[in-house]
């Protein structure tokens, strides 16, 4: 496993992989009609979901300089409300942001040190008991990422696919 420069990351990192690995395998087989479609007229698509996912990644590398924008910005940033007026990106679009934008971030996690971890960050979610600093604010980005593969894998199952397999492609290392 790579090691990053600062201790605290030691749990982001392979928790990063896995999320890595999950999003793609989540989305392995998803029809682009399928991604689309909503249940009931009340859930969010997949479509929606992995751009989110993707845009998540995005604001990890804003939050540690990395000078990369994503595309589909207007679309998901901040959780923005699915809007059916709206013209979303194909799932092969959002893939390819994020297979552009996934091994950068890695990269930058394995280099980035205490100090700038700790360096202030406004969310302004006013929790009293998250310090709004670039590390809490990259965990948080761990913690949505999670909840939108598992809603994701029981998109999965709602719409009659099997359900997400956990097989690790080696050759994915970030």
């Amino acid at each position: 496993m790579d090691k990053p420069t600062s201790t605290k990351l030691e749990v982001i990192i392979p928790a990063y992989r896995m999320h890595s690995q999950s999003f793609i395998n989540v989305l392995d087989g998803i029809s682009e009609e399928h991604a689309r479609q909503r249940i009931n007229g009340q859930t969010n698509h997949i479509v929606w979901m992995a751009g989110n996912f993707v845009n998540v990644r995005y604001g990890i590398a804003y939050v540690l300089g990395l000078q990369e924008e994503d595309p589909y910005h207007d679309l998901f940033f901040m959780g923005k409300t699915l809007d059916e007026q709206f013209q979303y990106p194909s799932l092969k679009e959002l893939k390819d942001s994020f297979y552009a934008i996934s091994p950068k971030v890695y990269r930058r996690l394995l280099e980035v040190d205490d100090a700038e971890l700790a360096a202030i960050f406004k969310i302004d979610m006013n929790i009293p008991f998250v310090e709004e600093n670039k590390l809490n604010f990259i965990g948080m980005c761990i913690g949505r990422q999670d909840y939108l593969c598992g809603q994701m894998a029981l998109m999965r199952r709602i719409l009659n696919y099997p359900g997400m397999k956990y097989e690790m492609n080696e050759n994915i290392t970030y």
